[in-house]
């Protein structure tokens, strides 16, 4: 069954060993499967009634725009994240979300969360986690902006993206496939384009980190976790802790 290998059920089996109703219950959040072109937004800022995506395929990010026409990227989303998991429960979406590459997702209302999780606790706790782990996440992110150097919050970010690609089974402690850019790295990490090309620049001379043609290698995995002080505590994904 398609839904044993989904990434999400490989995510949120890190938290909850997974039983058949609810392996069931994840079946039915991916009836809606959609592709999305590069570029295509799935969650407007400021809708009503939005729907929420399972990522199955491919990397989105999330993002907050300014009145200036400046862009915030609040997080990336790679396969087994929700996208705007918030907008089915908030009366108004608070954020926008759209796709970096070509990806596959599943459309799920606000009908199909509130009754999957009735029919299924247990999944609905591991959903919660899953939520809570992206609150945990925003936490570094903010760590990242205001207390740590370029060096230090570049290599954290990489770094946390490495453990969450491992988690879904699409990376190790020697890299990642990586589709993002500059102006992406620029606009989650509160630098500009420039900055980030100097960044990766010294990591790479450091023997650290080598981010090219679309490829994250670990060239000193050791000396990049001394370098951001990266501690996967808060990521919490060592194995089930609700059997």
């Amino acid at each position: 069954m398609f839904i044993l290998q989904s990434p999400l059920t490989r995510k949120l089996a890190a938290f909850v060993a997974l039983s058949e109703a609810d392996l069931d219950t994840l079946e039915r959040f991916h009836r809606r499967r959609r592709s999305f072109l590069s570029g295509h937004q799935l969650i407007h800022e400021g809708q009503k009634n939005q729907s929420a995506f399972i990522l199955a395929e491919g990397w989105a990010c999330s993002y907050k725009m300014l009145p200036d026409g400046e862009r915030q990227i609040v997080d990336f989303q790679v396969p087994g994240d929700f996208l705007g998991l918030r907008s089915v429960l908030f009366r108004t979406t608070d954020h926008s979300a759209e796709a970096v590459t070509r990806i596959e997702a599943s459309e799920v209302r606000a009908a199909d969360i509130l009754d999957g999780f009735a029919n299924a606790p247990r999944l609905a706790t591991a959903v919660l986690w899953a939520a809570s782990r992206d609150e945990a996440m925003v936490v570094e992110h903010l760590v990242n902006l205001g207390r740590r150097s370029a060096e230090e919050r570049m290599a954290h970010f990489l770094l946390e993206l490495g453990a969450r690609l491992q988690l879904v089974g699409i990376g190790d402690k020697t890299g990642f496939d990586c589709p993002l850019t500059q102006y992406h790295l620029a606009d989650a990490l509160g630098l500009s384009a420039v900055h980030v090309n100097r960044v990766l620049r010294h990591l790479r001379e450091e023997g650290l980190v080598t981010f090219q043609k679309g490829r994250v290698s670990f060239d000193d995995f050791g000396g990049l976790v001394t370098l951001a002080a990266f501690d996967t505590d808060y990521l919490d994904q060592d194995g089930p802790l609700l059997r």
